[in-house]
């Protein structure tokens, strides 16, 4: 392996923890995070060969996740949280500890890490012949799947209490919903939806684009990152995080106290993508616009039909002002689904009110997730 891969295998932390610092500039203040949320046990799991949806067979797999609680005597009081766009099992602080909707004394939460994010099997860490731009596409069903395998074979779990995903986590909790609907009691969804929309696709291919025009970026088969590519990958980003409104009344100023104008705001976004992997950048945006829960077998591709076929009570919080999952996707989708109680996020804070980026947000989402689970 080059000297060049070798530092991308060594990345995995300051990668994953890149949307750490863009989607949650954050959800919960770092005073507040460390008086609430919990120590998490890390772990990493062994999958061996495993072969996705593309035929591809990944010989020497890994997932990575995190345990917070306790499993009780019951085995019936599991939480999964599957993790989003880049991110560790951190992407879920706004929900995790006493006095919050996730309470450690109460649950077992398994925070899981999406292929591609750097610490699961991914293309900056992962040998030849997978490694870099040969890594092979896994999609949300992959990820599902590995995760199955997980709860299944090495933590003895086969049923859920819930399950709570925010934007790819989201794809991810319907996915569960639709290929194993009995296996959780019912399923929350923050600023995501059940399928990649073409208007998703175009953007994520613009951003996979703005990667690929660097001269630097060779293909995938760089050996320095692209940092042109991923300077101008993060300025679409920025462009899309937050709604107009948040720009228009300059709510950035709440969040980056240092910055005068909105250029300085996108300037400090676009600095939380630089000394990243590219490769893992384009690895899950391929992941998230490839889905969509109608391709599940035995749908026909309908997406329409695979969501009538959840059973479960989903909690359906998409954000009003969200870029990435507009309103009007979710609408379209809660008219198919039997047991649903949709409750739009009231923000300004676009895709990131799913994540409790902004206090209000945090406060409604926990309240509303909290009564969900049927804690009060």
């Amino acid at each position: 392996m080059r000297e060049a891969q070798r530092r991308d295998a060594g990345r995995g932390a300051e990668l994953a923890r890149v949307f750490a610092l863009v989607f949650l500039i954050v959800a919960v203040p770092a005073a507040e995070a460390q008086d609430t949320t919990d120590h998490a046990a890390h772990h990493v799991y062994e999958l061996g060969a495993f072969t996705v949806e593309s035929g591809a067979t990944i010989p020497q797999a890994k997932l990575v996740y995190a345990t917070y609680g306790h499993l009780d005597s019951h085995r019936d009081n599991a939480i999964l949280l599957p993790s989003h766009y880049m991110a560790d099992h951190h992407g879920y602080d706004w929900l995790i500890g006493p006095p919050l909707a996730l309470d450690t004394t109460r649950y077992f939460l398994i925070a899981t890490e999406m292929f591609g994010n750097g610490h699961s099997s991914s293309p900056s860490n992962t040998p030849e012949p997978f490694h870099g731009p040969r890594f092979p596409v896994t999609t949300i069903r992959d990820n599902v799947e590995a995760v199955h395998r997980l709860l299944t074979q090495e933590l003895g779990i086969t049923h859920l209490r819930a399950i709570i995903g925010f934007s790819m986590g989201a794809e991810q909790a319907f996915q569960w919903a639709v290929s194993y609907p009995s296996f959780m009691d019912r399923i929350v969804a923050t600023s995501g939806t059940a399928k990649c929309y073409g208007h998703g696709y175009v953007r994520l291919e613009g951003q996979i684009a703005a990667l690929e025009a660097d001269g630097d970026f060779k293909g995938g088969d760089y050996t320095e990152e692209p940092v042109r590519g991923i300077r101008a990958f993060g300025a679409v980003w920025a462009g899309w995080l937050y709604s107009q409104e948040w720009w228009r009344r300059e709510l950035w100023r709440t969040l980056m106290p240092q910055a005068k104008t909105a250029g300085d705001a996108m300037a400090a976004v676009v600095k939380g993508f630089e000394g990243a992997d590219a490769n893992n950048y384009i690895l899950q945006a391929r992941t998230w616009e490839q889905h969509d829960v109608g391709t599940t077998k035995g749908f026909d591709g309908n997406v329409e039909r695979a969501l009538r076929s959840i059973t479960v009570p989903v909690l359906y919080m998409p954000s009003a002002t969200d870029l990435y999952f507009p309103l009007g996707d979710a609408e379209y989708e809660k008219q198919f689904i039997a047991h649903v109680q949709f409750l739009p996020i009231p923000s300004l804070w676009g895709h990131p009110a799913g994540a409790g980026e902004a206090p209000a947000d945090r406060a409604f989402l926990n309240t509303h997730i909290r009564d969900f689970l049927g804690q009060r």
